[in-house]
């Protein structure tokens, strides 16, 4: 999940150091955004170390990536902690003063609000009203808790704990991305990437992490379908959710193996795994030995099985293979042909009813926490270009995968 963590200028700012570890300790993407009164609390420095991400608060730093816009539209969601009454005033009134500003008009994610304040602020009727406001817009604004204030004072707009605002936030984002355009469904995602054995420590494989095939899994899971997540091998854990069944493969025929026999009956099948195209012609089973004369061994390669084409021959050979098929293509491209110009012509050539294309390449991609797609159609539907985290991305298809089945 992608998370944009606004503070603004309040005491409790070196609590949100707590809530941005609760955060990243269970593998989430957080940008840090402070305003310049957050700053004199908690410097920047100590937002980048427990971040591990650049920290921006100025609407002009980064304008190359039209950042004070894409990070609203890339976020999974926002949170402001703490929330001033000034930060909540700002908000209501649709105040775009700095970059935090700016986020939080361009949000179309849950937008979550952990306010800080004295009781006599927070009980003040424009803040009251503001609040108001606020939540008939769809903000989350989470009740204060009662206790010590700054200084000697006591009462309503104590700092809520950072763990009670993470379980609170999580809930939320659950709640939001919890839907039924599958309910009753059943889907089969494929994830990570295949390794062929060359010996018994060595084998030929890829970059993929599994991260886009983990994301496709939850957010079809999140929609109500049934999920079989075929995993190969990933740099992420497979999700644990009720509605998800995990399957473990390695190599490309047992990938192909686990697709013909999980997909039948099944309602859609989508190839994210990212498939070792060859393997060594012959495997050893005992490990190749380097020798003193420094030469190597010269090793012959074949072509792996085609599990997304075999899948859908296999289907119109009368298999009772998933009747929406969605494939991966993972390019790059050269002096005359383009990414996405291979990805058309390998959609013909496939015969899957929607093909997701990407550029790859060193830092693109594999491995990376974002992705660049364009949804292609077998039906001359218009093409779909979605940017974002990689859980946007996997909704995005998801959105399209329900569509073709209804």
């Amino acid at each position: 999940m992608r998370i944009v963590l606004g503070v603004t200028g309040g005491i409790a700012a070196y609590k949100a150091a707590l809530l941005l570890r609760l955060m990243t300790e269970d593998g989430h993407e957080v940008h840090v955004v402070p305003t310049d009164s957050a700053l004199k609390f908690v410097g920047k420095p100590t937002w980048e170390a427990l971040s591990g991400r650049p920290v921006y608060n100025d609407t002009f730093e980064a304008v190359e990536d039209v950042n004070h816009v894409l990070q609203g539209r890339r976020a999974d969601v926002v949170v402001l902690a703490p929330a001033t009454a000034n930060s909540i005033a700002k908000a209501a009134a649709g105040l775009a003063e700095d970059l935090l500003g700016n986020i939080l008009l361009t949000a179309t994610v849950p937008v979550v609000m952990a306010p800080a304040m004295h009781t006599e602020m927070w009980e003040n009727p424009a803040t009251k009203a503001n609040v108001a406001t606020l939540r008939t817009r769809g903000v989350h604004v989470i009740e204060p808790a009662v206790g010590r204030l700054t200084g000697v004072d006591t009462g309503k707009g104590r700092f809520p704990e950072p763990e009670d605002i993470w379980a609170q936030t999580q809930q939320i984002v659950a709640e939001t991305q919890t839907g039924d355009q599958l309910a009753g469904r059943s889907v089969v995602v494929s994830a990570g990437g295949t390794r062929e054995a060359l010996d018994p420590v060595r084998y030929l494989g890829n970059r993929s992490s599994g991260k886009q095939g983990v994301a496709l899994a939850k957010a079809a899971a999140a929609q109500g379908a049934r999920v079989t997540l075929i995993a190969g091998a990933m740099d992420v854990q497979a999700p644990t959710h009720p509605n998800i069944t995990v399957v473990r493969i390695e190599s490309t025929r047992d990938l192909l193996d686990a697709v013909l026999e999980h997909a039948q009956h099944q309602d859609a099948l989508i190839m994210a795994a990212a498939v070792a195209d060859f393997r060594p012609a012959t495997a050893t089973n005992e490990k190749i030995k380097k020798h003193d004369d420094a030469t190597a061994p010269t090793i012959v390669l074949e072509q792996t099985e085609d599990v997304l084409r075999t899948s859908i021959e296999q289907r119109a050979a009368g298999q009772p293979l998933p009747r929406v098929i969605v494939g991966f293509a993972a390019e790059t491209g050269d002096e005359t042909t383009s990414p996405l110009e291979y990805g058309r012509a390998k959609l013909q050539r496939k015969g899957c009813e929607i093909l997701v294309v990407n550029e790859v390449g060193i830092g693109k991609v594999f491995g990376q926490d974002d992705n660049d797609v364009t949804i292609l159609f077998a039906n001359s539907h218009e093409e779909v270009s979605v940017r974002g985290s990689k859980d946007v991305v996997a909704k995005a298809i998801i959105e399209q995968v329900a569509a073709a089945l209804a």
